[in-house]
């Protein structure tokens, strides 16, 4: 499906049309095969372009051809899964012609969503260049809110592991690891591409778009760093509590070993009593008192064993 949108010099409010217009935004959600045939037979866009966003393994990359530049990023998305969230990145492509701006996602976003709902100040269709810069600075900081919201859940699941340490627990670090890589290789793909829009010069644009431009890379720096930071954090904290959970671990062994050896001692003295041998050679055979006396020497015997064990931190 698709909806345009068009913003008109006298008002700043954006309000959706029926047809596509000259200077509006065409917003493609997962759009129709037959959909994306017209707009590539109208507006002389390469179909193969146009379903390049519909690939979520679409790397991010910059292309200008003689009616269109294509600009592909990857942006964030947030996935709801039973009591936790999955962050991952999709593609989204953003198609420059003399006339329209279109963008194909796979799903509704909520970078868009913002310019819908006119939270977005000075946002104006006819403006395409500065529209595109604002999508870009505006994926930038929902990276950096995503990466916060991440640093966030770790810290919980971190206090958590401070008091028990479960598989569900520690899966859930693992998970967000894995985000944070994919945050990474987005971030580092959509730098490129950032890297050649400030020297593309195919693009028209003022002189106050091209600092817009310098605060989307400078943003886009920042959400690179604080997932580099995040990450080595989230690894040095796996690391840790694997290391807490082996050293748990050698101690209940050694625990169980100690405990061992001395429940060993009065099964050996048993087990050499109850041999079929003569009883004149067994001390204490002859004695009323031999199971009694047999018995403190095993108690005797039992508590030295147990001290030295207790000395040399074994229990």
């Amino acid at each position: 499906m698709y909806r345009i949108y068009k913003s008109y010099n006298d008002k700043d409010d954006v309000v959706e049309i029926d047809t596509i217009e000259k200077e509006s935004w065409v917003s493609m959600t997962d759009p129709s095969a037959a959909e994306l045939q017209y707009v590539s037979d109208r507006y002389h866009i390469d179909l193969d372009d146009l379903r390049a966003p519909l690939d979520e393994e679409e790397r991010s990359r910059l292309e200008y051809e003689s009616d269109y530049t294509m600009i592909l990023v990857n942006i964030p998305v947030v996935r709801n899964e039973d009591d936790s969230k999955r962050y991952e990145t999709i593609p989204l492509g953003i198609f420059i012609t003399d006339k329209v701006v279109f963008t194909v996602c796979l799903e509704e976003t909520n970078i868009l969503k913002q310019f819908i709902d006119g939270l977005v100040p000075k946002f104006y269709t006819y403006m395409k260049t500065r529209f595109v810069y604002q999508i870009l600075y505006h994926n930038a900081s929902l990276f950096l809110y995503y990466l916060r919201m991440i640093d966030q859940r770790a810290n919980q699941i971190e206090e958590i592991l401070h008091e028990t340490s479960k598989n569900k627990d520690l899966i859930q670090l693992y998970d967000l690891e894995k985000c944070l890589v994919y945050f990474t290789t987005s971030l580092k793909s959509n730098e490129v591409v950032l890297e050649k829009l400030r020297k593309h010069i195919g693009l028209r644009y003022y002189e106050e778009d091209q600092e817009l431009l310098e605060d989307v890379i400078i943003e886009n720096k920042q959400a690179m760093e604080m997932t580099d930071i995040y990450h080595n954090i989230l690894r040095n904290t796996m690391s840790l509590f694997s290391s807490i959970i082996d050293n748990n671990l050698n101690q209940v062994m050694k625990f169980l070993a100690a405990i061992t050896i001395v429940l060993e001692l009065p099964t050996m003295i048993s087990g050499l009593y109850g041999m079929n041998v003569n009883s004149i050679g067994m001390p204490f055979s002859r004695s009323p008192y031999g199971f009694g006396i047999i018995f403190l020497i095993t108690v005797a015997i039992c508590t030295v064993a147990f001290a030295i064990l207790k000395r040399k931190n074994l229990l």
